[in-house]
């Protein structure tokens, strides 16, 4: 071998080891970090009494940072100013700057709840709590319980649960104005509650669910739960709050001139006895009807003929409801009227409980069988009725409805009519289908052991929405049939004031909801099933 290959052939193979030693790998590193920080020391002492500064120094091993303090973060007793906590990126020192003058010899404890974590991986220093007494000694006492829903199988989310001191200050309005001598919050699904670090003394208890967390009873958001009895501390007993919603105080809006010939009135509250009266001069032939929106709380009012505006542009009507009179003050505009428009509400897949449902945005005075024609599939034509539910303003076409069916409705031009004497010119073609029974299942529920009547069976879905009910006066089996496949729970309504439907609350009357009863569990429907269940009351 000459000596230039003899060279080359070394260079070659220095090469060649080099670029497999220079090969790049993956570094592997240690195992994850799953340890929370840890504290080295607090200044004051956790747990200190006598306390007199205003801002709080806790040491950790590691970066930490603040994660959704404010959705964790539990003062108790709640203070009126919020503290400044820091920090606001990461450090090794949780700061709690003191805005409030607070009170003497009383106990406070701050509850971080899940919201400190180190900097890295982001592991919980779990429920957190530091103490602090401005007094000589620290409040020991507890009180716990549980919370549930009036009329839903559990609470929606977590709910605050508050004591007010029954002081010589002390009135029932007060959780519309203050916060509460000491506050808690649920934890977890079991919305259990425990109160800790209280003193000696007797109190009201009440939960809050909440829209915005600052623990003052808000009617218009808030759910709220009260015990009816005051509560001497300390106690070994338990107590269970039930969440209601308060129906809101009846108060109707001001009116508003949407068309030509049609006003809308908007009202809060049960505004079942509602009647609208005109208080003005009425010209020659003036009729008026109304009815209820289906999704909102407006009653829409229609006249006719309609007004002249350079001789009347504003009308006042009387609206009485239940002992409560108000005067109301429309102005008039110049507007276009409305034409007849209607929509169908029946979905396109039928059960032989349905009827085909026609909706009007004018009031609907008639509808005619003869200009409405179904055909099933084998094009034979089916005898047809109609209903008009003017209360509703909804017109029913009412056929026999069979299984594994199709059907053809067709509505002539001219076969629908409004108040205002217009008919709806288009020609409706729509088209329905129906299901095999067997596609269905059905579920009968019987009652042991039940005393109390009326009781409202009710038959809903995973998200309580209502699918079915039955009112009781005596024990009898409901029967709920062509369900869907699915979940479904069922409820008992004890119908304690016999108006046919459930009841809630009000604080300040110091009424309680009517009780609901949920069956143990849910009933899971199948198609082709028919399912007896069986309630044992205790």
């Amino acid at each position: 071998m000459n000596t230039t290959l003899r060279n080359f052939f070394v260079v070659f193979l220095a090469l060649f080891l080099f670029s497999n030693c220079a090969k790049k790998g993956s570094p592997t590193g240690g195992p994850k970090d799953t340890i929370p920080p840890l504290i080295i020391k607090s200044n004051p002492e956790n747990f200190t009494t006598q306390f007199t500064g205003d801002e709080i120094r806790i040491f950790f091993d590691e970066y930490i940072k603040l994660k959704d303090l404010q959705k964790n973060l539990i003062i108790s007793p709640p203070l009126k100013y919020q503290p400044v906590i820091t920090p606001l990126s990461t450090s090794k020192v949780l700061k709690i700057k003191i805005l409030d003058t607070l009170k003497e010899n009383t106990t406070y404890s701050f509850n971080f709840g899940k919201s400190i974590v180190d900097n890295n991986e982001e592991n919980a220093f779990d429920y957190f709590t530091y103490i602090f007494s401005t007094g000589t000694y620290i409040d020991s006492l507890k009180l716990s319980g549980s919370v549930k829903d009036a009329l839903l199988l559990s609470p929606e989310e977590a709910v605050t649960i508050g004591l007010y001191e029954l002081n010589e200050t002390f009135t029932d309005s007060i959780v519309y104005q203050e916060k509460p001598t000491y506050v808690a919050v649920t934890k977890d699904s079991t919305y259990q509650f425990q109160l800790n670090y209280l003193k000696e003394g007797n109190y009201k208890l009440i939960a809050l669910q909440e829209s915005n967390s600052d623990y003052i009873f808000q009617p218009r958001k808030d759910k709220i739960g009260y015990l009816e009895q005051a509560i001497t501390i300390p106690t070994d007993s338990s107590y269970t709050l039930s969440l209601f919603k308060e129906a809101l105080p009846y108060k109707i809006a001001r009116p508003s001139h949407l068309s030509k010939n049609k006003i809308q009135f908007g009202y809060e509250g049960n505004a079942d006895s509602l009647t609208l009266s005109p208080i003005f001069s009425t010209p020659e032939g003036y009729a008026s009807t109304q009815f209820r929106d289906r999704n909102s709380d407006s009653i829409y009012y229609f006249f006719k003929p309609e007004f002249d505006l350079e001789q009347t542009d504003t009308l006042h009507f009387l609206a009485k409801n239940m002992n409560q009179k108000d005067t109301l003050i429309v102005k008039l505009r110049d507007l276009y009227a409305d034409s007849l428009k209607v929509n169908k509400l029946s979905a396109n897949t039928l059960s032989p409980k349905d009827t085909v449902q026609i909706l009007g945005n004018n009031p609907l005075t008639a509808i005619d069988v003869e200009k409405i024609t179904v055909l099933d599939k084998d094009s034979l034509q089916i005898a047809v009725s109609t209903y008009l539910d003017t209360k509703k303003n909804i017109a029913s076409i009412l056929f026999n409805i069979t299984d594994e069916q199709e059907y053809r409705v067709r509505i002539l031009p001219e076969a629908i009519s409004d108040f205002f004497e217009n008919k709806f010119m288009d020609t409706l073609s729509y088209r329905f289908n129906t299901k095999a029974v067997s596609d269905y299942g059905t579920i009968t529920f019987s009652l042991q052991n039940a005393k109390e009547f009326p009781l409202i069976v009710q038959l809903v879905d995973e998200k309580f929405k209502l699918i079915d009910s039955n009112y009781l006066t005596e024990n009898s089996p409901s029967y709920f049939d062509y369900l869907n496949p699915g979940k479904y729970y069922i409820r008992l309504i004890y119908d304690t004031n016999q108006n046919g439907r459930w009841d809630t609350g009000d604080y300040l009357k110091k009424q309680q909801p009517e009780k609901v009863i949920y069956y143990p569990t849910f009933i899971e429907v199948r198609a082709n099933w028919d399912l007896p269940e069986t309630f044992i009351l205790d």
